[in-house]
């Protein structure tokens, strides 16, 4: 029964909840089972809270806590997992930090407040870098989590513990927050689906950086209709967000159970060469967009100019750390990874006219985007440029032979979308030589997450590649090069 249990799709799961054929305490014993028996192997959940979850639970059957039961996005008891960045009322949260590492929280953050009114029930706290600065999910606290495909691999960050924990079917859905690819990177490398929502479609809630839109919450699971179920859930305005707006007429879930007619779909596997991609990466995504064709959609090769977004990314995350991490710095620089250190001071460094060159080029890079939407319903990208890679490493040193200067130019794929405010949906779409997952990143319009999720769902219906899932962690070794 344990095994049948952890096999459900969200979707599924919650229908059987609505229909009282399997209670939350049920669903809870199956991922805590789940989870002492992978998690030795991965440590993607180093925190659960058990306790607390089948207290929410008896709550939930007795009746209570169910305001939301006739809304949208309703979970039904539904086991998930919060990320280690984001409050969870008396439970550990560490943030990855050893500043924070013995921290519980009074209160959850508003986006945990909402997951719980939607009848979601908070299992565990996924793990992350610190402070979720990272391509590769590893903090002094927890240690590193690992990828199920091959455990010598990163599982990609900043949202690893997440895809981990989805993958190895620990839980059903999860929690994340994406700034330059945290969500849509380690979908792709662990071979999930992930959606990083436009600005202000989920609630921040307790941000100092409440009005850049660069760093966004958004859910990841294991199909496309679980992870619209799971944006349905999180979707709507919040007075602790000024950048939040209200939930569209059609739910996210009802969009994507309606193929659509017509897609106008753009793909580029590497900007013409603007941006370094592993070559069978390139191929394999190549590949793979062919089945849309094949669906009887309109596939082209076309992009918009990226422009100098490298640089125009890392000044403004760069001012981002100096807002969230300059007095943290003040008071305990010893307790802060060095790659926190560099883009804090950095941005300390940044003049007035760094800034606003920055700003000039978001706004072209912006309108570019924008006037290519005018042809285009979706720009299919690939995922991640490169599979993943061996987790000792703090980050990729070259794709493509192409030498990175710093720790996040291998996100360029997904930061150059971050810049634009356009929601973006990783999807798997094959493995490479080695067994490796590669994935596609299918980008709208801003506020276009239907769009994305349904191209998505076309996409995932013609690879199959979600029935994979979940799969028993296994052991390897790093690939050459």
């Amino acid at each position: 029964m344990t095994s049948d249990l952890i096999r459900l799709t969200a979707t599924e799961a919650v229908a059987l909840l609505k229909q009282r054929e399997v209670s939350p305490f049920e669903l809870i014993d199956a991922a805590a089972e789940r989870i002492a028996a992978v998690e030795p192997q991965v440590n993607a959940l180093p925190t659960l809270c058990l306790d607390r979850a089948r207290d929410h639970a008896k709550r939930l059957m007795a009746g209570e806590r169910r305001e939301a039961e006739n809304e949208r996005g309703w979970l039904a008891g539904l086991p998930i997992a919060i990320k280690d960045l984001a409050d969870v009322a008396g439970v550990r949260t560490t943030y990855g930090s050893p500043i924070f590492r013995d921290h519980v929280p009074t209160t959850s953050h508003p986006l945990v407040e909402r997951l719980e009114r939607k009848g979601g029930i908070v299992i565990a706290k996924s793990n992350t870098p610190e402070f979720g600065a990272g391509g590769n999910t590893f903090n002094e606290v927890f240690g590193r989590t690992l990828n199920p495909w091959n455990t010598s691999l990163t599982c990609g960050g900043s949202t690893g513990g997440g895809a981990v924990a989805l993958a190895t079917g620990e839980i059903w859905l999860a929690q994340g927050s994406d700034h330059g690819g945290s969500l849509r990177g380690p979908a792709t490398l662990c071979s999930v689906v992930g959606i990083r929502p436009s600005p202000g479609r989920v609630t921040r809630g307790t941000s100092n950086n409440l009005f850049s839109p660069l760093s966004v919450q958004g859910p990841m699971a294991r199909n496309i209709p679980d992870l619209a179920l799971a944006l349905d859930a999180m979707a709507g305005p919040c007075p602790l967000d000024p950048l939040t707006f209200d939930a569209p007429a059609t739910s996210f879930s009802d969009a994507v159970a309606e193929p659509p007619e017509r897609l106008r779909i753009a793909f580029t596997a590497n900007y013409g060469g603007a941006l370094p991609v592993d070559r069978e990466t390139r191929d394999i995504c190549s590949r793979a967009v062919q089945g849309f064709e094949e669906a009887g959609y309109v596939v082209e090769e076309a992009f918009p100019e990226l422009g100098p977004v490298d640089e125009v990314f890392l000044t403004l995350r760069s001012q981002h750390f100096v807002v969230e991490r300059e007095l943290q710095l003040r008071t305990h620089r010893e307790q802060i990874k060095p790659d926190i250190i560099w883009n804090t001071e950095r941005g300390l460094q940044q003049t007035p006219g760094q800034l606003a060159w920055a700003e000039r080029e978001r706004a072209a890079l912006f309108r570019r985007f924008a006037a290519f939407f005018q042809r285009y319903d979706v720009l299919v990208t690939p995922g991640a440029a490169t599979p993943a890679w061996d987790v000792r490493l703090r980050a990729r040193e070259i794709i493509d032979g192409v030498k990175l200067d710093n720790y996040i130019a291998g996100s360029a794929l997904t930061s150059a979308i971050t810049l634009t405010s356009c929601p973006a949906v990783s999807v798997p779409c094959g493995f490479d030589r080695f067994g490796r997952p590669v994935g596609l990143q299918i980008v709208a319009t801003p506020r276009g997450e239907a769009r994305a999720l349904q191209a998505a769902a076309v996409f995932e219906r013609i690879s199959g590649l979600d029935r994979l899932l979940p799969i028993d962690p296994r052991p390897g070794e790093v690939p050459p090069g």
